[in-house]
């Protein structure tokens, strides 16, 4: 399995802030995958979340109200470096590069079997090359099914980053 290199100190200002929520049966932000290189706790339902630029994770978000659930999605993201372009996304400051945004509980549903699926291979999934999330989020936008990431591709990724940084 790929490792990340090990998170260095890093100023607050150069971390990506994602603020998890979690009210039962209500409101549930989660981190699915990544390495947060710190985290503050607020209170018994709020936590903050530091991610340093490169550390890519997955953001959940879930809430419901008396009908029933109102939103249902996934966001895998990788934090920027000072300087550098991003898109803005709710709850997460000041934002990052999105490589895969899905709504809708089936969908999401599908993108957390494919992660299962990577870890089941050996892969951390904060190692998977980000062109695989694009592809994704745009097959499922298209109603197909994804490749599966294997663990040739992945080799194929470590090996194109190594030649092509």
């Amino acid at each position: 399995m790929t490792r990340l290199p090990p998170l260095l100190a890093q100023p607050a200002d150069a971390l990506t802030r994602v603020e998890l929520i979690h009210v039962e049966k209500q409101t549930e932000y989660w981190i699915r995958f990544g390495e947060a290189a710190r985290q503050d706790t607020l209170d018994r339902r709020r936590r903050h979340l530091f991610f340093a630029p490169d550390h890519v994770f997955a953001f959940v978000r879930w809430a419901a109200n008396a009908h029933g659930t109102i939103i249902s999605r996934i966001d895998i993201v990788r934090p920027v470096a000072s300087g550098e372009p991003f898109q803005t996304l709710p709850f997460v400051r000041p934002g990052g590069d999105i490589l895969l945004k899905i709504e809708g509980w089936p969908k999401v549903e599908k993108v957390l079997r494919h992660i299962d699926a990577i870890e089941a291979e050996g892969i951390d999934p904060c190692a998977v090359s980000p062109d695989h999330w694009r592809h994704v989020a745009n097959r499922l936008r298209a109603g197909d099914a994804p490749s599966r990431y294997t663990l040739a591709r992945h080799r194929a990724w470590l090996r194109r980053r190594e030649i092509a940084p």
